[in-house]
């Protein structure tokens, strides 16, 4: 058993991992300004033994005073239209956010655990995308207030590792889905099933030439856990290097909700990245990890989690 504090933890990924962090015995302190998280995902873990949520932004504060084991930060907006609608906030939780919760890892000595992103590898012209790819990122973009917010969070989080010694772990998430994914949240998997569900068209940017991988998110929480447990420093890549095009996942949706929607192409938006798949042999060799759950399986578990919130 371990005390961890979860930055971010009422979110989609967030309340996921406070799930999985409690169900194996831990005590897990939630911190979340519930700007884009809700308590609404944690309501189930509401009385637990062991769980407690803190409602702070901790860009400017990270109250925690008692030792704890480890800090897994996932603190920050993480879709586009949460980003771009509070470009200076992400920018602050990447910067000073992660440097207080580093701060407390260190008082503590214990492990960070930083949730970094794709995104950091912007519209990628190394195929597919290895740790050890600088990448290709437009810096004044309007993306680059998350993705410049993650790159800065690494680079702090490794000058921490190096100046301090503070025992830390940087994931690369690539794309993932599943329950508790917002509906107006901007990203591929919870737009086309609430479009499908609803019988309106499915939004397809471009031609749908453009790719995606997409992770299960029980999947992409076991590659945290892992990286948490196995104390590997990375960078490392936790996604499904299953690669499948937009307009083949819009079908997908399609097909499993029944809908005879139709799709609307809509302009590219900028630097909306052309391919995204991870090159995860790293994760296999350091964690032992790698995703299990086929597309169709976890595309059918997050329909019929929409399905019900729609209903509601």
């Amino acid at each position: 058993m371990a005390r961890i504090v979860v930055a971010g933890g009422a979110g989609f990924l967030g309340s996921h991992l406070c799930e999985r962090l409690v169900a194996r015995g831990d005590d897990v302190v939630c911190l979340d300004d519930l700007s884009t998280g809700t308590e609404a995902n944690l309501v189930h873990l509401e009385g637990e033994r062991g769980f407690a949520l803190v409602v702070v932004d901790v860009s400017t504060e990270v109250p925690v005073d008692r030792p704890v084991d480890a800090v897994v930060n996932l603190a920050s907006p993480a879709s586009p239209p949460a980003y771009l609608a509070r470009p200076l906030e992400t920018l602050a939780v990447g910067s000073e956010g992660t440097r207080r919760l580093l701060e407390l890892a260190e008082r503590c000595e214990a492990r960070f655990v930083l949730a970094s992103t794709s995104e950091v590898y912007g519209d990628p012209e190394v195929h597919p995308q290895p740790e050890s790819y600088r990448g290709n990122v437009d810096p004044v973009g309007p993306r680059s207030v998350y993705d410049e917010a993650k790159r800065f969070a690494e680079a702090l989080t490794m000058a921490a590792h190096r100046a301090r010694g503070v025992d830390v772990g940087i994931a690369r998430i690539f794309n993932t889905y599943g329950p508790r994914l917002s509906e107006g949240d901007g990203r591929v998997v919870s737009n086309f099933c609430v479009q499908a569900l609803r019988g309106e068209p499915l939004t397809v940017y471009g031609d749908g030439s453009q790719t995606r991988s997409l992770c299960y998110v029980d999947d992409l929480v076991d590659g945290l856990l892992a990286l948490l447990d196995v104390r590997a420093t990375g960078p490392v890549n936790i996604g499904n290097p299953d690669e499948r095009t937009v307009t083949e996942l819009a079908a997908r949706v399609l097909a499993l909700t029944g809908s005879r929607a139709q799709i609307e192409h809509r302009p590219l938006p900028a630097d909306d990245p052309r391919r995204r798949c991870p090159d995860i042999s790293l994760a296999r060799r350091v964690l032992g990890w790698e995703p299990k759950v086929a597309l169709d399986d976890g595309l059918t578990k997050t329909v019929s989690w929409f399905r019900g919130r729609l209903a509601t």
